[in-house]
């Protein structure tokens, strides 16, 4: 009986690292994975030469995939180490900004405002924590920020430690940092790209993150100045693009999908926001606000799954204007267990994307003569 590339998956979720307490797909550590028939490939890239584990990784997949698959697998594993380079070819291109310690990034989008991203973007992240994962969230949306709000963090300023490296704020043991926490609230941010640009790079290179295993980039809506510093910026692992059921919030969705493959970045999935609103008083009863059906139709159309269908709740809103996402403030809630089979999916969607394609590379802009007058 053929192997399945699932069930090679779940073998390597249980080799773990001794001195990271991390299994080796939750480091990124198998590169390469191919699935055929009875045969398993792959190499596992170890970024610590001298650790004891190196010795052993090998054996320890092999005895893992044995032991879950229960058939005569031929498995050929490189073992491999990462070697530290330097890039000499700077060339006025943008500098990488890229925070060591973070294993994947995750660009929560949206073609258009009004669909609910940044009530994504916040339960999603509050969702992987909850899951074991430790994660951080980056409010990349500098003229309309709001993580703070949505988090209860409205009145936290982050600190500078001593290496004169950002503090991100911490909430539910999410790690946050918006630009709603460096200006006064009440103020409009009336920046020009290039000013907006260096916030990005700043919360992104100049913030002591330390070790997660997602940061997640609420973005703004559309295909602007931040998205493009975002893909200059950082390898992203995936994206998330949110869009309601209606035509017009799909045709901008579309928008969101070409771009990111217009810079090679993965697009993990589509999810539908406000899919559908059931009154309390009728919990049998779906109705269709804003159309039925067409993130469905749109990711079929695509070949990107779709990775939830949530619909309008009360209670998901209040919770999100009161400063405790829902996940939090209700975690047995109907909305919280959607948010949560999100998480599970978007780790599913990580997990198969890096260890059977190449990583991400960083997109560079050339800007080649002057523009027409």
């Amino acid at each position: 009986m053929p192997v399945s590339t699932e069930a090679v998956l779940r073998a390597l979720s249980s080799v773990v690292v001794p001195d990271r307490g991390k299994d080796i797909l939750r480091l990124n550590l198998v590169k390469g994975l191919v699935v055929k028939d009875d045969r398993v490939v792959f190499t596992i890239l170890l970024k610590d030469p001298p650790a004891s584990f190196a010795e052993n990784a090998a054996s320890l997949c092999r005895e893992a995939i044995r032991k879950e698959t229960r058939e005569e697998v031929a498995v050929d594993i490189t073992v491999d180490f990462e070697m530290i380079s330097l890039d000499m070819h700077d060339g006025g291109s943008a500098k990488s900004v890229q925070p060591e310690g973070v294993v994947n990034f995750i660009a929560v989008a949206s073609g258009k405002g009004g669909v609910g991203k940044s009530t994504v973007a916040v339960n999603l992240a509050g969702a992987l924590r909850q899951k074991g994962y430790d994660t951080g969230l980056v409010d990349a949306d500098i003229y309309g920020p709001s993580v703070p709000l949505m988090f209860g963090a409205v009145d936290e300023k982050p600190r500078v430690n001593a290496h004169r490296k950002i503090m991100p704020v911490e909430r539910h043991g999410v790690k946050l940092l918006s630009m709603g926490m460096m200006v006064d609230p009440q103020k409009a941010v009336i920046w020009r790209g290039p000013m907006v640009t260096n916030a990005i790079r700043q919360f992104l290179g100049e913030c002591a993150w330390g070790d997660l295993d997602y940061m997640i980039l609420d973005l703004p809506p559309g295909t602007g100045d931040i998205q493009l510093t975002i893909v200059q910026s950082l390898a992203l692992t995936g994206a998330v693009i949110v869009s309601t059921p209606q035509p017009v919030a799909l045709a901008d969705a579309r928008k969101g999908v070409a771009m990111f493959e217009n810079v090679q970045a993965p697009v993990l999935g589509l999810v539908e926001n406000m899919a559908w609103f059931t009154p309390p008083e009728l919990p049998d009863k779906k109705y269709y606000l804003f159309g039925r059906g067409g993130a469905a139709a749109l990711s079929k159309e695509l070949d990107i799954p779709l990775l939830a269908e949530l619909p309008i709740r009360e209670r998901l809103r209040e919770s999100g204007d009161q400063g405790t996402p829902i996940v939090f403030a209700e975690p047995e809630s109907v909305s919280a267990k959607l948010f949560g089979e999100l998480a599970d999916r978007v780790v599913h969607q990580v997990t198969v994307r890096n260890a059977t394609q190449a990583a991400t590379q960083k997109v560079e802009i050339l800007h080649k003569g002057s523009a027409p007058a």
